[in-house]
């Protein structure tokens, strides 16, 4: 059930009415908003099934993947009263070491599986000898990477005692499985869902108009300018980029940079405003990331809620910075190569991982040596960043910074959309070739190119403030806008809705 769909929007109105009807009846909201997650994640489920050829059938697959929810949820929420009950130390890692061995096999099984497979036999065939890889018909259960790092937080969380565990079954189950996050996150932290859902449910007037300002942003920004860049450039280029001029290349390179910020900050912002309807409150994924003047204020930017839980639960625990320097680059390198993989079981991705995580050491010993001179210079000068937040003044040295940071991200990206190794290599190999003849560069993807730039850059505080006036506007302003937006988006929606690029994760 796509976000950008009809379908999802008669969901979201069916659900919103009948989850507020249930006022006098408290206790039915959280079941029947648990129910009606489940009915989204299955119909989405089921269609992807349908389409392939996979044992037991759609309806089975279908039963299969929501069951796997519905159990690591029943399993990590009596693992976290155990883990709150039990003092002796053997017994509380023994218990987390289950709620981690499930979820870590549910992703080897279904995500790595066949990977795994294919690596060996190249190996093999790198020996002289062919093996014959056997591959398991198996379909990508949606949102499996991202239930399964906020399910394993929670039990981290609670065995470090960091959290209580959650009081009512009920809350726990719809905290993995509620539906504006459960497919592409955000990934909800259990201390900031978790008390949320314990008490009454309270949107104000001015919650729900935000959030219907965010779902009609976030579709304008995925369908207008994501979906038609993809259609029109970016796929083409990257399935067959020789039969492309290095100028056509290296702008499908920038488009597609364009394309999956606006893509997935697009499903973040339906995400979240689909919550706020309800009452709910996501943590925000997006700052901005292309005006980051390195990597370090990329990753703080980019997925937020990815970045700080690799920082956190992986990053941290193999030792952070605090066991030396080389230590503190092999964890950086670690951690990164590993949500390379998070993304998806591809090589591709191992080497998007390896370059954002060698650049990030490179970026840490800069950084290091940039410390011991600044003792020497005394404090930078405070000035204000293009979102209107106090950071370093905006001169030509940060701009050639950001300029060199957004291109360091987009020869990366290269790696993370090319469909194989070989086509990645290909894109590089045509962009050196230097032929400029353009005729695949259409006036309306240009056009809409230089949009997603313009509005990246533009400062932070006008879209917060064009936000709280949409809030404070009446009802028929409201609905003249949304009905605006409405039809911009059916004018612009192609004949085919590209699927969300996070969903696949």
């Amino acid at each position: 059930m796509l976000f950008a769909s009809p379908v999802y929007g008669l969901f979201l109105l069916v659900t919103y009415v009948v989850f507020w009807a249930c006022r006098r009846r408290p206790f039915f909201r959280p079941l029947f908003l648990m129910i009606a997650s489940y009915v989204f994640y299955s119909v989405g489920t089921h269609d992807a099934a349908r389409e392939q050829d996979v044992p037991l059938g759609p309806v089975g697959w279908t039963i299969l993947c929501v069951a796997i929810i519905f159990v690591g949820s029943t399993i990590d929420f009596h693992v976290g009263k155990m883990l709150a009950r039990t003092e002796r130390p053997a017994a509380r890692k023994a218990l987390l070491l289950v709620s981690i061995v499930y979820y870590l096999g549910v992703l080897s099984i279904f995500k790595y599986a066949n990977f795994a497979v294919d690596s060996v036999a190249q190996v093999f065939a790198w020996l002289g000898v062919h093996v014959e890889p056997v591959h398991l018909r198996i379909v990508l259960p949606f949102g499996i990477s991202f239930f399964t790092f906020e399910t394993m937080s929670y039990t981290i969380d609670v065995y470090r005692r960091e959290i209580p565990p959650a009081n009512r079954y009920l809350d726990y189950l719809l905290f993995v499985c509620f539906f504006p996050h459960l497919v592409a996150g955000p990934i909800v932290r259990p201390k900031m869902m978790l008390p949320q859902l314990a008490r009454e449910p309270v949107a104000s007037d001015t919650q729900k108009a935000e959030g219907l300002f965010l779902i009609g942003i976030g579709l304008l920004k995925k369908v207008v300018i994501g979906d038609a860049l993809g259609l029109n450039l970016v796929n083409r280029v990257f399935d067959n980029p020789e039969r492309f001029s290095s100028l056509e290349v290296w702008v499908a390179v920038y488009a597609y940079a364009i394309k999956i910020y606006v893509d997935f900050s697009g499903y973040t912002d339906v995400a979240i405003g689909s919550a706020k309807l309800f009452g709910y409150e996501l943590p925000k994924n997006f700052d901005v990331p292309y005006t980051s003047s390195d990597l370090q204020e990329f990753w703080r930017r980019w997925h937020i809620s990815l970045s700080s839980w690799l920082r956190d639960y992986l990053y941290v625990p193999l030792g952070g910075n605090r066991h030396g320097t080389w230590k503190t680059y092999r964890n950086l390198m670690l951690t990164m190569v590993l949500g390379g993989l998070w993304h998806g079981a591809s090589w591709n991705f191992v080497i998007w991982g390896t370059l954002h995580g060698g650049a990030l050491a490179v970026n840490r010993a800069w950084q290091r040596w940039r410390s011991g001179a600044a003792k020497v210079r005394g404090p930078a000068r405070q000035g204000k960043r293009i979102d209107g937040s106090t950071s370093r003044p905006w001169n030509l040295r940060r701009i050639a910074r950001v300029v060199f940071t957004f291109h360091f991200v987009c020869f990366a990206w290269i790696f993370f959309r090319a469909p194989t190794f070989a086509h990645a290599t290909l894109m590089l190999s045509r962009i050196g070739k230097l032929t400029f003849d353009a005729p695949n560069l259409a006036p309306r993807v240009m056009t809409l190119l230089a949009i997603g730039f313009v509005t990246h850059f533009l400062p932070r505080h006008w879209f917060e403030r064009a936000r709280a006036e949409f809030a404070a506007s009446g009802a028929l302003v409201q609905g003249i806008i949304l009905a605006a937006f409405a039809y911009t988006i059916h004018f612009a929606a192609g004949a085919k809705t590209e699927p969300f690029i996070y969903g696949q994760f």
